[in-house]
């Protein structure tokens, strides 16, 4: 039976010490004669340290409930640590190369190449107002007609003639300032009058005011905002140098998955499916499949063997049961596990491997909340790299109640802001997605807990600060 997770409150995490105990025994019980001695050998020098820092059952539960032991020789890294390995990760694989794409499809991206000016901004004079264009001291003779934007250079004018013109229109020859509208008088024989003190080249934006022909408006590295797409179209831009957007793949593991009605006989929904591949997204990942493999350790092995993506992400079997086929797959098609198992809760037996010189795998777990931690620990940090996109500057908030820690791991605890304060959530056990789908980001607690008004760092969630389907964080 799963789990039932922990709650935000006086009692929270109380479940995880608890658990502890009683999965080592299980433990000890399933694990053969001489891996069992060694180790209650350890754990009796250790004082039970082992214990609290082996993988969590509610962790290593998929999304039936159904819990394995732990794998063997597992060494779980801190989580601010890991989160490090896999952006240092995306570092050093082999990039794909640079991509030219169109203003509409470079939201989000980053560019690879300066933003240099294509011509002088603005082209040519041009009036910031609508009004009349003056040469000379007043009063003027009007002339017939008017200059319109996007029309036929106008004819020059000479001193004492003025011309209506609209914001945006080529200032002719020869005009000395524009005269705004509503600071203008017409009289009865044709003559404009000013009606307040008015200056030479006032409200005329003069060629190359912005920018020169040949000057850097941004630098590589720049993150593709909307203001960007309009400064881009405005210097005449069709296309934008970036970098292309990180593909990913999601294989869906377990048998016991349904992805329509309603659970029954020993069958679940499955949540993560649906819910993987807009997160990636989310993340400014390309996702290009979302495949469901079940325990099938032969199709898990031709999938990640295939696959075109730079981040593969499967659910469940990450630990160490009979169809928990991930760590043996990657063994056999000699991978670099680069992390096994990380110090948070939830998600403890998440991982993060090297499968070819430009790809990468996070094996999440198969709980929706601890692979919610899978994703924001490892994929999270790994995207962001691989699109070049800066690390957020870190902020903290101050909790609105305590939250109780894990003895020796970071817990993520989901929370919603209320006006300076985090409140944590209920519902935040790693089989539920109740209070995840509330939140507005996640809680950075450190091992032994936080009190009432402590700050915190939080994880924004990424539709919070950028929208869903696309990243700008």
């Amino acid at each position: 039976m799963t789990p039932s997770g922990t709650h935000a409150g006086p009692h929270a995490g109380r479940g995880d010490a608890d658990d502890l105990d009683v999965e080592e025994a299980l433990a000890l019980v399933r694990a053969p004669k001489s891996d069992r001695t060694d180790r209650a050998d350890r754990s009796n020098r250790s004082g039970g340290a082992e214990r609290a820092g082996g993988t969590d059952p509610s962790d290593r539960a998929d999304q039936t409930g159904r819990t394995t032991p732990a794998h063997p020789h597992h060494h779980a890294t801190p989580w601010p640590e890991a989160r490090e390995l896999a952006a240092r990760a995306a570092r050093r694989a082999t990039r794909r190369p640079n991509a030219s794409v169109a203003l509409a499809d470079a939201l989000g991206l980053v560019l690879a190449a300066p933003l240099d000016a294509l011509s002088d901004l603005p082209s040519f004079d041009t009036s910031a107002m609508d009004g009349w264009a003056v040469a000379g001291p007043g009063p003027w003779q009007i002339r017939d007609g008017g200059v319109l934007a996007g029309h036929a250079p106008p004819e020059p004018l000479t001193d004492g003639e003025a011309v209506r013109i609209a914001t945006g229109a080529r200032v002719p020859a020869g005009v000395t300032a524009v005269l705004r509208s509503e600071h203008g008088r017409t009289a009865p024989e044709g003559r404009l009058h000013a009606t307040s003190e008015m200056s030479h080249g006032q409200d005329i934006r003069p060629r190359g005011q912005e920018c020169r022909r040949g000057d850097q408006l941004l630098p590589t590295g720049t993150l593709v905002t909307p203001a960007v797409l309009g400064l881009a179209a405005a210097a005449g831009y069709d296309t934008l140098t970036v970098v292309p957007r990180p593909r990913a793949e999601v294989l869906v593991l377990g048998d016991e998955l349904l992805t329509e009605g309603l659970p029954h006989d020993g069958l679940i929904r499955d949540a993560l499916g649906p819910m993987l591949a807009p997160w990636l997204r989310a993340l400014g990942a390309e996702v290009i499949a979302v495949r469901r493999l079940g325990d099938d350790a032969k199709a898990l092995r031709r999938a990640i063997t295939t696959s075109r993506a730079d981040l593969i992400v499967t659910t469940g079997g990450t630990a160490a049961g009979p169809v928990d086929h991930v760590h043996p797959t990657l063994e056999r098609i000699g991978a670099e596990l680069l992390v096994d198992g990380v110090a948070v809760r939830p998600g403890h037996p998440m991982l993060l491997a090297r499968t070819k010189a430009d790809q990468h795998l996070v094996g999440l777990p198969g709980n929706p909340l601890a692979a919610v931690s899978g994703l924001l620990t490892l994929a999270e940090p790994l995207l962001r790299a691989l699109a070049a996109h800066p690390a957020p500057e870190p902020y903290r908030t101050p909790l609105r109640e305590a939250v109780q820690g894990h003895a020796h791991d970071t817990r993520l605890v989901p929370v919603v802001l209320r006006g300076e304060r985090a409140v944590p959530l209920h519902y935040s056990g790693p089989a539920m997605l109740r209070g995840i789908a509330t939140a507005d980001a996640l809680a950075v607690v450190p091992p032994g807990g936080a009190a009432q008004g402590a700050d915190m760092e939080l994880l924004d969630l990424p539709w919070d600060t950028a929208g869903i389907g696309v990243c700008f964080t």
